[in-house]
């Protein structure tokens, strides 16, 4: 079994690379041309990064790099490989989906609040499935979070009749995000895949059952209008570039820090999205959006600072 030796700065430093491609992309999605659909832009963006990721995937079969091009590599170690990458896929593929239809329905900055919740929901996972229990001070930090994205969904008012179902989806997105990674790191760690081949091989996956669904649901009329519209492939070109780039940065960042850890380090990304939608979309900030991003903010910056003073020695 193969295990990575990790070092947290170089991880700290890729995840803020990382931070910048985060709080850029909800402005690319809020800015494309009217015309596509969700499902559709979800495909056209995941082809786009499929194809960035292809020049790398050749150079490393070529060089006989990594796990599943690597000779005499086990065959339980790549079928364990393969399946990973096959039902991680399916939840990156409805992650893209909702991805698009969160920011769509909800608004750049209010959804790119939202998936800020994904450090918790990493965090969580990682203590139910390795046993990290939480402190208190932990667990009142978690209760900030989710009283500001309570905050946020109900436009500042408290009231559940406020409450937009579409805030649903875009919670949506970090939480199949979160289950993914948590998994895709442990194989990361434990076996010879490179990150590269973890990003291929979900991206296959990803075009292979978004193809028939942006047919089926929005016809092929739709998906070919979108398909040749420059502006709308312009702008899917941008975003898959963006996020085949920043997938690469996050799978090399969670070889040398815990999930949790590298997403706390993205957290200040719905104030870059605030910023480059006020500068680009027209975007106005709402009172309850400030206060929300800075309760997010707070919480997970304190439950970053709880877990370092809790694991370290005595």
């Amino acid at each position: 079994m193969t295990t990575f030796p990790g070092t947290p700065r170089v991880g700290v430093t890729l995840a803020l690379c990382c931070l910048m491609l985060l709080g850029a992309m909800p402005v690319i999605v809020g800015g494309r041309p009217a015309g596509a659909s969700a499902l559709t832009f979800a495909l056209l963006y995941s082809v786009w990064q499929l194809a960035f990721s292809l020049p790398l995937t050749l150079a490393e079969a070529r060089a006989g790099k990594g796990g599943l091009f690597r000779s005499g590599l086990p065959q339980g170690e790549r079928r364990k490989i393969l399946g990973t990458a096959l039902f991680t896929g399916v939840l990156f593929a409805l992650a893209a989906w909702t991805y698009v239809l969160g920011f769509e329905k909800v608004g750049a900055v209010n959804a790119a609040i939202a998936l800020q919740i994904y450090p918790l929901l990493a965090a969580s996972l990682e203590m139910a499935l390795f046993g990290r229990r939480k402190s208190r001070t932990e667990l009142l930090f978690t209760l900030l979070i989710v009283g500001a994205l309570f905050h946020l969904a109900t436009d500042g008012r408290w009231q559940l009749t406020g409450l937009s179902p579409w805030f649903a989806v875009a919670l949506a997105v970090p939480l199949l995000w979160a289950v993914a990674h948590v998994i895709l790191r442990e194989t990361l760690l434990r076996t010879a895949a490179t990150p590269n081949e973890v990003t291929t091989s979900r991206l296959v996956i990803v075009v292979v059952l978004l193809t028939p669904l942006a047919l089926v649901l929005d016809g092929p009329a739709a998906v070919i209008a979108a398909t040749t519209a420059p502006l709308t492939e312009a702008f899917a070109l941008a975003m898959g570039l963006a996020y085949y780039v920043e997938l690469i940065l996050w799978f090399h960042a969670v070889r040398h820090i815990d999930v949790s850890v590298a997403s706390s380090v993205t957290v200040p990304a719905p104030a870059v999205t605030l910023l480059l939608s006020m500068a680009f979309l027209g975007t106005t900030a709402e009172a309850y959006q400030l206060t929300a991003l800075t309760g997010v903010i707070v919480g997970l910056f304190g439950l970053m600072w709880a877990s370092t003073r809790r694991l370290r020695p005595a």
